[in-house]
C-alpha cells in the first residue's frame, strides 16, 4: 500500500508531483471540471456574434441593416419557441429555461446561412465562396456539438435549433431580394420602417444578450 501511494505521488522532471500533474491535465480537458471545451463553448456565442458584426461593418449598407434586424428577430423567435415547446434540457439544473430549440444552434444556423448566401450573391459560386462557407459550417457544427457534449442540450434540441436558424436565415435573405429591397429603394416610409425596426430589435437583442448570455443561457 505504501509503495502504491509513493508511486502515484512521484515527481516529474520539473518537480511537480505526478498525481497533481495528472489531475491538472484531466481538469483542463474534461467536462466535469470545465476545461478547454467548456471554455470554447462559453466563447462560441461571442465568436459567432463577432463574425456577424464584422460582416455588418464590412457591408455597412441596407443589407447589413436587414441582417442585424434578422438576427435580433431570430433570437426573439428562439425565446418564443422555447416557451411554447417547453422542452426540458438534459440536465435541468444547469439552466432554468427550456431547451427546445437550442438558441445557440439557431443563432449559428441563421448567421452561417445569411453569410453564405450573401457571399454567393456577391462573388458567385466559386472556390472562395464554397471554401469559406464550408469553414463557417464546420466551425458552426463544432460549436453546436459542444452544446450536446456539455449537457446543455439534447441532440434533437440542437438539430431543431440549427434547422430553424437555417430556414429563417434563408427566408430572411430571400425576402430582401424578392420585395424588401424594392420597397426600401422606392419608398421613404419603407426606409423609415425598416431602419426604425432594425434599431428597436437590435437594441432589444443587445439588452437580452446582456442579461442572458453572460449567464450562458
Amino acid at each position: 500500500m505504501r509503495g502504491s501511494r509513493w508511486g502515484r505521488a512521484s515527481t516529474t522532471d520539473d518537480g511537480v508531483p505526478a498525481f497533481e500533474q495528472e489531475a491538472f491535465v484531466n481538469e483542463s480537458l474534461t467536462f466535469e471540471d470545465g476545461g478547454i471545451e467548456a471554455t470554447i463553448n462559453h466563447m462560441s456565442k461571442w465568436l459567432i456574434s463577432a463574425i456577424l458584426i464584422v460582416f455588418i461593418l464590412w457591408r455597412h449598407d441596407a443589407l447589413a441593416l436587414w441582417a442585424s434586424m434578422g438576427s435580433a428577430i431570430n433570437a426573439t423567435l428562439s425565446v418564443v419557441l422555447k416557451h411554447l415547446l417547453n422542452h426540458e434540457r438534459p440536465v435541468s439544473g444547469l439552466r432554468s429555461d427550456p431547451g427546445m430549440p437550442s438558441s445557440h444552434a439557431q443563432s449559428i444556423g441563421y448567421t452561417i446561412t445569411f453569410l453564405a448566401v450573401s457571399l454567393v450573391e456577391m462573388f458567385g459560386v466559386n472556390a472562395f465562396t464554397v471554401t469559406l462557407s464550408g469553414v463557417f459550417a464546420i466551425i458552426g457544427s463544432y460549436f453546436a456539438w459542444l452544446r450536446v457534449s456539455q449537457r446543455l442540450h439534447t441532440v434533437s434540441q440542437v438539430v431543431v435549433g440549427a434547422v430553424v436558424g437555417f430556414t429563417f436565415g434563408f427566408l430572411w435573405f430571400w425576402s430582401w431580394n424578392s420585395f424588401v429591397l424594392n420597397l426600401f429603394t422606392s419608398f421613404l416610409w419603407a426606409k423609415l420602417v425598416i431602419s426604425l425596426g432594425a434599431f428597436v430589435f437590435v437594441v432589444s437583442f443587445v439588452f437580452h444578450s446582456y442579461q442572458s448570455w453572460l449567464n450562458d443561457t
